[in-house]
């Protein structure tokens, strides 16, 4: 990676924090020495970047500090054209329609040599018939429910083909490759329940709100869900460890 683009990411990853991020953490994101980051800091100071901080706490960028317009290579559009794509294909019709709306306003920016990329990407994201209308079922109003924490009642189908009716607060939507799922605090469980969007036969928002804390969000949940994981791959480990020594003993 050539100087002049590093210490352009240097300024976009300043830019995109709130708080202050550490020369460590930045190189790790560049993959260069802390050193060269350091340096790249001073540089940009040099150059009248107004970067603030200092070494062992961390740095940011000024508030109100404008860059000029960003400019893409290719592959960088090629990959914002792909995930358009795909969230066209895999999304439901408004996030459809806001991924066609974006890459428009993106080929309009571009130079000439890249703005006819969109035809002539060979990545294609197949979509199925009614894929929109079924897997992507009731995903404006959940993501609209997401935003406003409000609560939401649903009528599920569940998995053994039982109807459940349920109050949840919705935290996040998660895509499986064709499957869309929410997760959700279940307030008849009062634990966290995933819940099929092709499996909701109905949904209503509520007018009541609900908090989200560190103990019920949707990160909580993952990291929940990563630790079981973890376990889970420690535990058939050692069974395997225990089988390969009960067939296959130490010499005495």
């Amino acid at each position: 990676m050539q100087r002049a683009e590093r210490l352009f990411q240097l300024m976009n990853l300043l830019r995109n924090r709130r708080t202050v991020m550490t020369a460590r953490q930045m190189s790790e994101h560049l993959q260069v020495s802390e050193r060269t980051v350091y340096r790249d800091i001073q540089a940009l100071s040099l150059s009248g970047v107004p970067v603030e901080g200092e070494a062992g706490v961390g740095y940011r960028l000024q508030r109100h500090y404008q860059l000029p317009p960003l400019m893409f290579d290719r592959q960088e559009v090629e990959a914002l054209l792909l995930g358009a794509r795909m969230v066209s294909g895999w999304g439901d019709e408004q996030m459809a329609r806001s991924a066609k709306n974006a890459i428009q306003k993106i080929l309009a920016i571009v130079p000439d040599h890249l703005r006819h990329s969109d035809e002539n990407l060979p990545l294609l994201v197949p979509s199925y018939d009614d894929y929109q209308k079924i897997y992507t079922a009731h995903s404006e109003k959940i993501r609209e429910a997401i935003r406003l924490r409000r609560l939401v009642r649903i009528d599920y189908v569940r998995a053994d083909n039982e109807f459940s009716c349920r109050h949840i607060e919705p935290l996040g939507l998660i895509f499986w490759g064709k499957v869309w799922t929410l997760v959700a605090w279940c307030q008849l469980r009062d634990d966290y329940r995933v819940f099929r969007l092709d499996r909701i036969r109905s949904l209503a928002i509520s007018e009541t709100g609900f908090d989200v804390k560190d103990t019920k969000n949707l990160k909580h949940y993952l990291d929940l869900m990563a630790a079981q994981y973890g376990q889970q791959v420690a535990t058939n480990e050692k069974a395997q460890q225990a089988n390969c020594e009960q067939f296959h003993p130490d010499e005495p």
